[in-house]
């Protein structure tokens, strides 16, 4: 991990989050005064569940595994974040520890900005607090979705929930399952590694998928979404 704190153009740079251009001037000197730019190297972690939150993340560049870790010490993935994103938002609403966790799954530049100069904008600038929260209620959104999949799903629909959402996120037009192991596909599935690798070798005998080494190219989405649709 390495620290940049002379550099005070990330937040500016943070095009792909629309709140920041409703700052004025002197919010974003107050910005760029409480903030410190990080790179982090692939699986270093950004944040750590239950560890005391002093920052808001931003993710200027790179690709992130955002996962809690259940009672049994067995990792449940929540989604991938990627360049123009937050980390940690929940720490701007006295919120003083991480939710969850998250590693860089390749080299990750983001920006680390006190909780406090994040609090003080909220308060004091509707159109950014709501651009925050706009943000925060897509999380959750996506969460609630997950959660359904996870409560009402047999396991070919919760992996084809995966398999699509995961084919949606790329990087620089290139696909994130490179990026990620069996296991940590099968965590996004709440499977374990064995029954996830099984079932992907079924979809690719099924013409849905296909495998090239830890690759995993979608061939049919439609027929994946049927069978989501199925449960």
């Amino acid at each position: 991990m390495k620290t940049y704190s002379t550099l005070d153009d990330c937040v500016l740079g943070g095009l792909e989050a629309p709140c920041f251009g409703n700052l004025l001037p002197e919010e974003i000197e107050l910005v760029k005064d409480s903030k410190v730019q990080v790179q982090f190297r692939k699986g270093e972690s950004l944040t750590k569940q239950g560890a005391f939150a002093s920052s808001v993340l931003f993710v200027v560049e790179g690709l992130v595994r955002q996962y809690i870790v259940g009672d049994t010490n067995r990792d449940f993935n929540l989604r991938i974040i990627r360049s123009g994103e937050f980390i940690g938002l929940s720490a701007a609403f006295s919120k003083h520890t991480y939710d969850y966790s998250s590693v860089a799954l390749k080299e990750t530049l983001a920006c680390l900005i006190e909780k406090d100069a994040i609090a003080g904008l909220i308060k004091s600038n509707g159109n950014f607090a709501y651009g925050l929260i706009n943000r925060y209620y897509e999380n959750d959104s996506s969460l609630y979705s997950t959660i359904r999949s996870m409560m009402y799903k047999q396991m070919h629909g919760r992996l084809s929930d995966v398999l699509l959402y995961l084919d949606t996120m790329r990087y620089n037009k290139e696909s994130v399952f490179s990026y990620l192991s069996r296991k940590e596909i099968a965590d996004f599935a709440g499977l374990s590694t064995e029954s996830t690798v099984k079932l992907l070798k079924g979809f690719e005998q099924d013409g849905l998928i296909k495998l090239v080494d830890k690759d995993i190219e979608v061939l049919k989405r439609e027929a994946l979404a049927e069978i989501s649709r199925r449960g």
